[in-house]
């Protein structure tokens, strides 16, 4: 599936031209104009990557890359930028970012960085773990089984992505994004729906999936 990548830069021109070379790349991206609305669109929805400008969003660069960090300490992040000092890289990798493009630049060198970063995320996404014990009973993500019974791919993936981060709250924007690709009512419903179907496979294991609200998903001993 084509990776989401946000935009945020207040060069609005630079923006739009970059979108448009992204999809017809195959990326789904989008762009916003300023820091605010940056950080509204990472809370809403499901982004792959993310490319940030230190300049011109309306809020303080650094600060917006520390905030960004803090909520989403995972996503990966290249800064584009016409900042080109040292000490403006340095603090820019000590606060979260991945990468560090000066403008102006190569639309394909970055597509190459893009695709790099992408690459090394996906890899470490496979190399985790996919079996897991749940008091005596086998879910196997690999082979798609719960105690030997097949699993649908959505159902299998649902919960892979709730039993690594057993205990937490897994946000439904992050799940609606990684496995139906939009955010909307409709596959919000949809995700009920599976949540319900998870249920029904972990009655009388000693785990339950609970609802937070706003917020999303945990799998927790009961």
């Amino acid at each position: 599936m084509a990776a989401r990548i946000l935009i945020i830069d207040g060069d609005i021109s630079l923006s739009t031209v970059l979108s448009d070379y992204l999809a017809s790349r195959g990326y789904k991206a989008s762009a916003v104009s300023n820091g605010k609305a940056g950080l509204e669109a990472l809370s809403s929805e499901h982004w792959d990557l993310l490319l940030m400008e230190l300049q011109g969003v309306g809020l303080n660069g650094y600060e917006l890359l520390k905030n960004i960090r803090h909520r989403q300490p995972t996503i990966p992040l290249i800064v584009l930028t016409t900042r080109n000092e040292r000490e403006d890289q340095m603090r820019a990798f000590q606060l979260g970012a991945d990468d560090y493009q000066t403008k102006p630049f190569s639309m394909d060198i970055l597509i190459c960085r893009i695709e790099a970063i992408l690459r090394r995320v996906r890899a470490f996404e496979e190399s985790k773990q996919k079996v897991f014990e749940l008091n005596g009973h086998v879910f196997d993500a690999l082979h798609q089984t719960f105690d030997g019974q097949h699993m649908s791919s959505r159902e299998s993936d649902l919960l892979l992505m709730l039993c690594r981060q057993e205990g937490e709250v897994v946000d439904k924007h992050r799940i609606l994004g990684a496995l139906w690709k939009e955010d909307n009512a409709f596959t919000a419903r949809s995700l009920g729906v599976y949540i319900n179907h998870l249920r029904g496979y972990l009655k009388n294991v000693g785990y339950e999936i609970i609802a937070v609200r706003y917020k999303g998903y945990k799998l927790v001993k009961t």
